[in-house]
């Protein structure tokens, strides 16, 4: 891909998560009504869709279907979308505002926003369980059982458990990773290696690059999260800028320094970039992803 038509094929790729979640998100009219309003609330017009375009990047290196590409960046995306609504609850980081509106606690009440939270993960599930989205269902298995992991204990889940403990902390740097390899880097990890096993070919090799990439796009992610959470400002972010600082929370700036986060932040993107040299053009995308992550500034 010409990275001149990246952004097209971003803007493409968001569009169509878009519709795809809409589509599949119960009707805001269906009983319980309050509970799919809220749901769709917390799901649609807002992100950045990180996830589902690193699913359709890698699904394009191993030539899966658009269609079940739709299907992978929605399961993954409602993953994302749930851990949100529990994130900003007052029982965790306590947050009032996110994507630039309030959040679902505040818009509606906390026990829909848990309520919102459990039913967006069961339908994350059901889109990779659904008859038919691969002709190989061993396939389709190891794809649920990627996901079940990236969500649970040993990833995104264990992830914040282990943020809420180290509030008020000081951790090393190897264990700052360690909690990020959990909480934000499981499910990035999982987006890309969904959407590779969509495809048709999958060489053993092929997927143990991307997901070697994957490990360091979602460090490379966190890192530069953190970077911006000091530079920019809330408009910006569309959400409470400052807030790991405000609650004494452990970050790769407060752990390293604002010069020496940046300066990982480029020795990832550097990684990540050489993981992807052996593969094609196929590849592009995932390469201007990453830049797009390292340049991004919301």
């Amino acid at each position: 891909m010409n990275s001149s038509k990246f952004p097209d094929w971003m803007r493409s790729v968001q569009q169509r998560t878009e519709v795809a979640l809409g589509r599949i998100l119960p009707p805001s009219a269906v009983t319980p009504d309050r509970l799919h309003e809220a749901m769709r609330y917390a799901t649609l017009e807002g992100g950045k869709r990180v996830r589902p375009l690193l699913a359709h990047a890698a699904g394009e290196v191993t030539g899966a279907r658009p269609d079940a590409l739709d299907r992978v960046a929605c399961a993954v995306e409602l993953i994302h979308a749930y851990s949100l609504v529990h994130d900003d609850m007052p029982c965790m980081d306590d947050d009032s505002l996110r994507r630039g509106k309030p959040t679902v606690h505040v818009e509606y009440d906390e026990s829909t926003a848990l309520l919102v939270g459990d039913a967006l993960q069961s339908l994350a599930f059901q889109q990779l369980a659904e008859p038919g989205l691969l002709t190989d269902a061993g396939r389709q298995i190891e794809m649920v059982h990627h996901l079940a992991i990236a969500a649970g204990s040993r990833g995104m889940a264990g992830g914040q458990a282990i943020d809420l403990q180290s509030v008020g902390q000081s951790l090393t740097r190897e264990a700052l990773e360690v909690m990020h390899v959990h909480k934000t880097g499981a499910l990035i990890r999982a987006s890309v290696c969904l959407g590779a096993l969509a495809g048709h070919y999958c060489s053993t090799d092929v997927f143990q690059r991307l997901d070697h990439f994957s490990r360091r796009i979602g460090l490379l992610f966190q890192v530069v999260d953190d970077i911006l959470d000091t530079e920019s400002d809330t408009a910006t972010l569309g959400k409470t800028a400052g807030k790991d600082a405000e609650n004494n929370k452990p970050t790769y700036v407060t752990v390293l320094g604002i010069d020496e986060a940046k300066r990982l932040a480029h020795e990832l993107e550097s990684e990540a970039l050489e993981l992807l040299e052996p593969l094609d053009d196929k590849a592009d995308a995932m390469r201007d992803l990453t830049r797009y992550i390292v340049h991004r500034r919301f």
